[in-house]
């Protein structure tokens, strides 16, 4: 007799760095994109969908390599032979679309978009390969006051979350100020020089978490981190990565003194003097709309680690005190960020088209928010209509789709159980208020409300079967045709009879 084979299951696990979110994850960071989006569709922008894969190459050369399509994204070949990438950004579909319909969309093109972009990097805590990032950008807008509008633009969004000035910070700076002390350290703007300032850039990057040692090691020849891992330097002399470091710790809070200091620093550069000049309109709009060193400062150490920035950068940091589930305080530092990036359509035209962006990680700020306490995660508890008997489904359907007219959130039980086996998922569901209505009940017009909530505290304090029966704790009756009027009331806290 042979033996019965076995049947081969998948196991169930969720790959790495990918994660499932619960629905008050999902609530939360939903409020927090459609609370940009009021500040984006106020400014003027329009909504835009660009799909999850593009072509490897539209995605730009600071991203894979030709020759290595999956360094940095999730890659697969077309039916054409054609690398497809999952995006790794929303910016660089962003340039595809509009170099795409250039002729047809009026200049500046405004828009915003929020959706899933993916890296395919080692993940870890906190860090995932799948996540959602909210974006505003303007096309073919040439001139700082673009930029300033993109800043003031980012600190609304700051506020429109629920954050009190003194709860944040937007830190802005300028890439050609760098360039201009890259230009007089000796580091050319092209060919090698690019990728080592590239580098540099990434190393600058890391300074809120490696401190001035560890990007000094990263400037020169390079770094072992903890885990024993190596990565390559940028290979400038001591004199070049002095003149970096310098330049990052050369702002103030007073941004007319920054101005000042910077002025100084980049001396006679060309690339030097264009940045001052950007960030001296920029802090004369700034000032003009009152968005003070309280909610904006100017910051050298802020450089933004991709490539294709071109100009002003800046970044959108959270200044409250956040604590770990064990009281010890954390630091969560930049949710998001943005700035110039006036090559990024040109790859394509051939021409120049100037841009610049905002961008946030959902996830991120919405995490920090509910750690602060600002994010409203739960909506209203559903109503739950009990079933008592299953010929009267119709009837429960059409008291379910009365209470939903009233927008109150409401559920028919439609799995399988008596009444306590439904009390017991209401429970499990958070349910406040469950709808009890038997034939009897439908015979007299009547409906009984039990508050679960209410009645579980009350029932803590009886104690045998006689005071149950004759108190039926936090219930009340009503008239079947007055259902949405007392289902209100009780929901309002109203008294229970």
């Amino acid at each position: 007799m042979s033996k019965k084979k076995k049947i081969q299951r998948p196991k169930a696990r969720r790959p790495r760095g990918f994660e499932d979110k619960s629905a008050d994850v999902l609530r939360a960071e939903n409020r927090l994109i459609q609370a940009a989006f009021s500040v984006y569709d106020t400014h003027g922008f329009e909504p835009l969908q660009t799909p999850a894969f593009e072509y490897a190459d539209a995605l730009g050369k600071f991203l894979p390599d030709d020759d290595r399509p999956n360094t940095g994204v999730f890659a697969l070949h077309d039916d054409d032979e054609q690398w497809m990438a999952l995006r790794y950004d929303l910016t660089a579909p962003l340039a595809r679309f509009v170099a795409e319909n250039y002729n047809d969309l009026p200049k500046p093109y405004r828009r915003y978009q929020a959706g899933s972009v993916w890296r395919n990097e080692k993940p870890g805590p906190g860090r995932f390969r799948e996540f959602i990032q909210c974006d505003a950008d303007s096309v073919g807008a040439p001139g700082a006051a673009a930029d300033a509008e993109m800043i003031m633009l980012a600190a609304d969004v700051m506020v429109a979350a629920g954050l009190d000035t003194g709860q944040y910070m937007v830190r802005v700076n300028n890439r050609k100020l760098l360039d201009g002390i890259l230009e007089s350290s000796g580091v050319p703007g092209t060919g090698a020089g690019a990728e080592q300032r590239l580098q540099v850039l990434r190393s600058i990057d890391k300074l809120d978490r490696l401190g001035a040692d560890g990007v000094a090691d990263l400037l020169g020849e390079g770094r072992k981190d903890d885990s024993g891992a190596y990565t390559k330097g940028a290979n400038l002399d001591a004199s070049a990565i002095k003149a970096v470091l310098g330049f990052t710790t050369a702002s103030d809070t007073d941004r007319d003194k920054t101005l000042r200091t910077l002025e100084a620093l980049v001396g006679a550069s060309t690339h030097g003097k264009a940045g001052v000049e950007e960030l001296k309109l920029i802090d004369d709009i700034l000032t003009a709309c009152d968005y003070g060193p309280g909610r904006v400062v100017f910051d050298t150490s802020i450089v933004r680690g991709l490539g294709y920035y071109t100009g002003p950068v800046f970044e959108a940091e959270l200044l409250a005190d956040i604590k770990d589930r064990k009281g010890r305080p954390v630091r969560i530092g930049s949710v998001g960020g943005g700035g110039r990036y006036d090559g990024l359509v040109s790859r394509f035209m051939g021409q120049a088209v100037p841009a610049t962006g905002y961008s946030f990680g959902v996830s991120r700020f919405a995490s920090a928010l509910s750690r602060m306490g600002l994010a409203e995660t739960a909506e209203q508890p559903p109503v739950m209509i009990c079933v008592f008997d299953k010929s009267l489904l119709g009837e429960y359907f059409i008291m379910a789709s009365q209470l939903r007219a009233a927008n109150i959130r409401c559920e028919v039980f439609v799995g399988n159980g008596n009444v306590g086996k439904q009390l017991k998922y209401a429970d499990k569901r958070g349910v406040k208020l469950a709808v009890l209505m038997g034939s009897d009940e439908m015979e007299r017009g009547e409906v009984t409300i039990k508050d679960l909530e209410l009645g579980a505290q009350m029932a803590k304090a009886i104690k045998t079967n006689e005071e149950w029966k004759s108190s039926r704790p936090a219930q009340k009756t009503a008239a079947r045709n007055d259902i949405v009027a007392a289902v209100r009331e009780m929901l309002a806290g109203g008294d229970i009879i």
